[in-house]
């Protein structure tokens, strides 16, 4: 297959609606995909599309590892496969609820593909985000607890870890899905992951990823093996609520 000499076609979408619609209705996550390179240009494509994502307060502090070399790739390959054992083993064990056993078992199946086979694959991309110290002053301080009040500030003070991941999280994601939707685009096979982050200093550590630096996800990209098609999720009508719960 020349993966090389021409780019595949947009899908074809509704035309009364925008094309990214039917983009993002066939995105599926792709776990096979084949052993071809796939051309810098196109990695580069997908950086450009992450770097067009909103960052929180425009801090723009956002850096990306993309691997290729297929020696780094051999030397990730076991730390890839220790951490799908181990979410195969807890978290990923049993089908979520609603989701059909077969259905399930062809995902994990797909999932113990890319496990064994992840030396193979052509492009590895690692987003990483390192969120600034904050800057606070006493004036500032005092001004934050007054217009929160004394039980909102108490909260505050329990929910800091989580309140400053997510900020941290939010200013790389929206990259993220943007570089996703890209791949699909493009007609690459991409999937989040973020198993890696269960041994994360040892990939820190095999990719010279600074210490104070923090990863968000392992992204693999390839051509994929099989075909798009439409994604399967719950109705909108199931997960909206209107003005209030």
């Amino acid at each position: 297959m020349d993966t090389q000499a021409t780019l595949p076609e947009a899908p074809a979408g509704d035309a009364a609606e925008p094309a990214l619609f039917a983009t993002m209705s066939t995105m599926r996550a792709m776990r096979r995909i084949q052993p071809d390179p796939v051309p810098d240009e196109l990695l580069d494509r997908l950086i450009q599309a992450a770097v067009w994502g909103p960052s929180g307060g425009n801090m723009q502090r956002y850096e990306y590892v993309v691997v290729t070399d297929p020696e780094v790739m051999a030397e990730l390959a076991p730390l890839w496969k220790r951490c799908v054992d181990a979410y195969l083993a807890t978290t990923g064990k049993y089908a979520p609820a609603g989701m059909d056993e077969a259905a399930y078992g062809r995902m994990v199946a797909a999932i113990e593909y890319q496990r064994d086979h992840f030396a193979e694959t052509p492009a590895l991309i690692i987003p990483c985000y390192r969120f600034p110290e904050p800057r606070m002053e006493e004036e500032g301080v005092r001004k934050y607890a007054e217009e929160l009040g004394p039980e909102a500030t108490a909260r505050m003070g329990q929910i800091q870890e989580r309140f400053s991941a997510l900020a941290e999280g939010s200013c790389v994601y929206p990259g993220v899905q943007n570089l996703l939707l890209a791949a699909r685009a493009l007609g690459l096979a991409a999937n989040i992951t973020i198993w890696h982050l269960m041994l994360e200093e040892e990939w820190k550590a095999a990719l010279g990823i600074p210490e104070d630096m923090n990863t968000f996800a392992a992204i693999p990209v390839g051509w994929p093996r099989g075909n798009f098609g439409p994604v399967s999720r719950r109705p909108v009508a199931e997960v909206v609520h209107r003005n209030r719960w």
